[in-house]
């Protein structure tokens, strides 16, 4: 990835974390985290400068869906949705979907691995996943990949 293409995501993201107000700890990480991944599925699109447009609007969306939902999302529930991924990631076949919950506050949500694979450079396992959140009835979707550790835990990569 060009230099350009993770300066503009991490000014972008530093600006709108700057101009919010009273967030909480667990919405900006949400702010932070949905715009990192925002401007990396932004990047999978044109080239040149439109790959730099994609960019910079996966980045504010990215921003302000993580946002969103990190006003709501707990540490507990942040535990349960972690322990679900790393369940699934581990034992659920590809198109699978794996449900997870929290009684205690009302959130819940899917996982579900779409790709597996080796990669080539690392010899990693990897496995790609859609991912659901629903939070008082708004449901929010993201997408991510996930590589095996040698402890055999999995890191998410993107």
């Amino acid at each position: 990835m060009k230099f350009r293409h993770i300066v503009i995501p991490v000014m972008m993201t530093a600006f709108i974390a700057g101009c919010a107000q009273d967030q909480g700890q667990k919405q900006t990480a949400g702010t932070l985290l949905g715009a990192v991944g925002g401007a990396v599925a932004g990047a999978q699109f044109g080239k040149g400068s439109g790959q730099l447009v994609g960019v910079a609007l996966g980045t504010l969306a990215g921003a302000f869906i993580g946002s969103e939902v990190g006003k709501s999302l707990d540490n507990a529930d942040r535990a349960i949705m972690a322990q679900s991924t790393q369940r699934t990631l581990e034992s659920a076949p590809t198109g699978q979907t794996s449900t997870w919950n929290n009684p205690d506050t009302g959130v819940r949500g899917t996982v579900t691995p779409t790709r597996t694979y080796q990669e080539p450079k690392t010899q990693e396992y990897c496995r790609e996943y859609q991912q659901t959140v629903t939070i008082g009835g708004k449901q929010e979707e993201a997408y991510g990949t996930a590589c095996r550790k040698p402890d055999g835990s999995w890191e998410v990569v993107n």
